[in-house]
């Protein structure tokens, strides 16, 4: 339990740190380093679905392979990341074995390493772990592991606003912590921030970028009652909605109990006039 609670910790930590990162790098008091990384959004604007990558068998295939048809959640990793990769990815698939939306029916997954060093067979290794472990039928098809070279990652990173910076002291790229949500024409329509993603945020966002193709009744009251605040990448209640709705279903409750009301005090009334049998 302690061990729990210590990577829970953890993960709200670098969560913090991934969205001061992107809201403070102003801040003279920042390492130099860390002046360059964010996640600067880019609401609403087209990703360049032309981009050649590399697929985890080596096959070279565009970034326009994977839209479409279905909504798209994107995730920049690179696959020999001591950590903040791995608990995003982490993250993503606790996510998604949460939602029952299913992966390669009605949205697609696309991770893109954004080191250029690395190789298919590196792509391939990360897809085997995480399509176990998200454990569904489909995944195999659903889910794409993505290497390319320098400009194909720079066109990508630059488009979704995923800025990075290589730190020659450590060896290791320095980078802040998110997802995006694309639509299935490849316009970005949601960031999600953190190493830990609400399924709920997750489905309300995939919907949204579906533009309300998949999803319940259930959905559209809660997208209704919940609108996405970019500041913090999250779903937060409307309040004015959320009386209206309230309003709304005491409106019709009452209403449902006067025609109720009336129509027992018909029938009583009726009752009362047909005399006893003889």
């Amino acid at each position: 339990m302690t061990g729990r609670r210590s990577m829970s910790l953890l993960c709200s930590v670098i969560a913090l740190l991934s969205l001061a990162v992107s809201t403070a790098r102003a801040d003279e008091g920042q390492p130099e380093i860390l002046r360059d990384v964010s996640i600067d959004q880019r609401l609403n604007e087209q990703v360049p679905l032309d981009l050649t990558f590399r697929d985890e068998a080596g096959n070279t295939v565009q970034l326009g392979k994977y839209f479409g048809s279905k909504p798209v959640i994107l995730s920049l990793a690179y696959y020999e990341c001591p950590m903040l990769c791995t608990l995003v990815l982490n993250g993503v698939a606790s996510a998604l074995k949460v939602l029952s939306f299913d992966i390669g029916k009605e949205y697609e997954v696309v991770t893109v390493s954004f080191d250029p060093r690395e190789k298919p067979e590196l792509a391939a290794a990360k897809k085997k772990n995480y399509v176990k472990e998200y454990g569904r039928a489909g995944a195999e098809s659903g889910w794409h592991f993505l290497t390319g070279d320098q400009e194909s990652i720079r066109r990508l990173t630059e488009a979704v606003g995923f800025r990075y910076k290589w730190d020659p002291d450590t060896k290791q790229f320095a980078h802040a912590a998110g997802i995006i949500v694309l639509t299935p024409q490849g316009r970005i329509s949601r960031y999600f921030y953190g190493v830990e993603f609400a399924p709920r945020d997750l489905r309300l966002g995939l919907i949204e970028a579906a533009d309300n193709k998949i999803g319940t009744a259930v959905d559209q009251l809660l997208l209704y009652c919940f609108h996405y605040d970019p500041k913090t990448g999250r779903y937060g209640a409307l309040a004015i909605n959320s009386v209206r709705l309230g309003g709304l279903v005491t409106v019709v409750a009452l209403t449902s109990f006067v025609v109720v009301m009336l129509r027992r005090e018909r029938r009583n009334h009726i009752e009362a006039a047909v005399p006893p049998a003889a």
